[in-house]
C-alpha cells in the first residue's frame, strides 16, 4: 500500500470530511468522544482487566499445582477422595482422575486469547508434568487437566477464578455514558444548525422572488445576529425595488398620456407621406416603455404555479410565428413545472422572438432533467453570437448590432430579462451554438 505525499494529505481529507454544517458539528463532536472511548477502553484493559486476569490465572495455577503435587505425593484413591474434598470446600475445584487416559490433542483457546495467554504463562510456570486446558469448553468453567501416571488428573474451576469477569460492566456503562453524551450533542447541534437552515432558505426564497414572512431569529447570538441582519437587508432591497416599480410606473404612465394623444392626432389627421413611419416610432416608444417597466417590475409578487410546460412552448412558437419565422415545438405532453406561469412566459416569449427576428427557422424544446430539474432550449439558424461575448448579450441594454442583425424593435432587455426570470426560479441560461446553425439558449431549472 502506498503512503501519500505529506503535501497531499491535506487535500485527501478535505474531500472525506462532511460538507455540511450539520456533519462537521457531528464529526467535531463525535470524534473526540470516540478517541476518548478507545483510549479509556484501552487503557483499563491494558492496566486493569489484564493484570487482575493474570493474577487469577497465577492464583488458579497455584493451586492446581498444589493439588497435582499433594496427588503425586501418595497417589491412593484415598488420598484423591480427600483431596477432592478439601478442594471443592476450600477452592471451588472439581477434582477427578480419569484412569488411563491421554491429554487430548487438539487446542481450544478463544479468539481473543487474552485469557488463553495469562493461563498458558501461569500454568507453564508453576506445572512440571504436561497439561492441556481450555476457556471455552465450558461458558462458565475452565478446563485443566494434567498428566499423571495414573492417567489424566482433570481439575474444573469457575471462570471467575481465571478471569475478571465484571469487566464487561465497566464497557457496558462507558457506551451508555457516551451514547447519552452523544444524544444531547446531536439535539443540541441540531437546534443550531436548524436556525442556520432557515436563515438560508429565507435567503434562497428570497433570491428567487418569493415573498417569505419575517421570521423571528433564534439559536446562538451570532446566527441571531446573521438573521437579523439579514431581516434588515431584505427591507432595504424590498424597498428600493418598490421604489424603482412605482418610479418606472409612473414614468410609463406620465409617457402614455402624450403617446395616446399622438396616436390620436395621427388617426384623426388626413394621410400624409410619414404618417405610417410615424406610427410604427409611436408602436415602438410603447414597446420600449412596456420593456422598461417589465424588467423593473420582474413579477417578482407572482406565486408559482404548476404549469404545463408544453402549453408556455407552444404560446412562445405562435408569438415567434407572427414574425414570419418558422417554427418547431418539441415538448412531452406531460411535463409539468412548479413555475411563476406570466414571468415564465414572458422570458420564454422574450427568447422566442429574439430568434425569430435573427432567423427563419426556430426550434424550442424541453426535456425532464435526470436530477429532477428542467432544461428549455430556444434555438434559431440565425447568425449566432461569437463566444466571447455570450455574456455581454445578457447585459441590460445591449444590443450586439455587430454580432448580430440590428435589432429593429426593443432596447436590449430580451435576454436580461429571460435570465432575470430564470434566476429567480433558481435556474439560469446559457448560450450556445445551436445544431440549426445559429443561437442556443438553454434553461436550465432545478428540480
Amino acid at each position: 500500500m502506498r503512503l501519500l505525499p505529506a503535501s497531499l494529505w491535506p487535500r485527501f481529507l478535505k474531500r472525506r470530511v462532511p460538507t455540511s454544517l450539520w456533519g462537521r458539528s457531528l464529526l467535531i463532536i463525535v470524534l473526540p468522544v470516540l478517541v476518548m472511548q478507545a483510549a479509556v477502553t484501552w487503557v483499563f484493559f491494558d492496566a486493569h482487566w489484564q493484570t487482575v486476569t493474570a493474577r487469577l490465572s497465577e492464583g488458579l495455577a497455584g493451586d492446581v499445582a498444589w493439588a497435582v503435587e499433594t496427588y503425586a505425593d501418595d497417589p491412593s484413591p484415598k488420598t484423591l477422595a480427600v483431596l477432592a474434598d478439601r478442594a471443592e470446600r476450600t477452592m471451588s475445584l472439581s477434582i477427578a482422575l480419569q484412569e488411563e487416559a491421554q491429554l487430548p490433542r487438539e487446542q481450544q483457546r478463544g479468539t481473543i486469547g487474552v485469557v488463553d495467554r495469562a493461563m498458558e504463562k501461569a500454568l507453564s510456570g508453576r506445572l512440571d508434568a504436561p497439561y492441556w486446558f481450555s476457556t471455552t469448553r465450558y461458558p462458565a468453567y475452565v478446563d485443566i487437566r494434567v498428566q499423571q501416571p495414573q492417567g489424566v488428573l482433570r481439575i474444573i474451576a469457575p471462570r471467575e477464578r481465571a478471569v475478571a469477569t465484571q469487566a464487561h460492566i465497566f464497557v457496558l456503562w462507558l457506551m451508555v455514558a457516551t451514547v447519552l453524551l452523544l444524544g444531547v450533542a446531536v439535539l443540541f447541534i441540531r437546534n443550531q444548525v436548524r436556525a442556520i437552515e432557515r436563515l438560508a432558505d429565507a435567503a434562497e426564497a428570497f433570491g428567487r422572488g418569493e415573498t417569505v414572512p419575517r421570521f423571528k431569529p433564534h439559536g446562538a447570538r451570532e446566527v441571531r445576529a446573521a438573521a437579523t441582519a439579514f431581516l434588515a437587508m431584505r427591507d432595504r432591497i424590498q424597498r428600493h425595488i418598490d421604489q424603482r416599480t412605482a418610479l418606472l410606473a409612473s414614468v410609463s404612465h406620465d409617457l402614455r398620456t402624450p403617446l395616446t394623444r399622438l396616436r390620436l392626432e395621427l388617426a384623426l389627421a388626413p394621410p400624409f407621406k410619414r404618417q405610417a413611419a410615424m406610427k410604427g416610432d409611436l408602436d415602438e416608444m410603447e414597446h420600449m416603455i412596456d420593456e422598461y417597466l417589465a424588467f423593473a417590475r420582474g413579477e417578482a409578487g407572482e406565486a408559482a404555479q404548476t404549469v404545463d410546460v408544453g402549453d408556455l412552448l407552444r404560446a412562445a412558437g405562435d408569438d415567434a410565428r407572427r414574425t414570419g419565422a418558422e417554427v418547431d415545438v418539441l415538448a412531452p405532453d406531460d411535463l409539468t413545472a412548479a413555475l411563476r406561469p406570466i414571468a415564465f412566459k414572458r422570458a420564454l416569449m422574450n427568447l422566442a422572438g429574439n430568434a425569430a427576428s435573427h432567423g427563419e427557422r426556430v426550434r424550442l424544446s424541453a426535456r425532464a432533467l435526470p436530477s429532477g430539474g428542467l432544461e428549455i432550449a430556444v434555438e434559431d439558424d440565425g447568425p449566432g453570437i461569437p463566444e466571447d461575448m455570450h455574456e455581454e448579450a445578457f447585459r441590460p441594454f445591449s444590443r450586439l448590432d455587430e454580432a448580430r442583425n440590428q435589432n429593429r424593435k426593443g432596447v436590449g432587455l430580451g435576454l436580461a430579462i429571460a435570465r432575470d426570470v430564470a434566476r429567480g426560479h433558481g435556474g439560469d441560461i446559457t448560450l450556445d451554438r445551436s445544431d440549426l446553425g445559429g443561437l442556443k439558449a438553454v434553461v436550465r431549472l432545478p428540480g
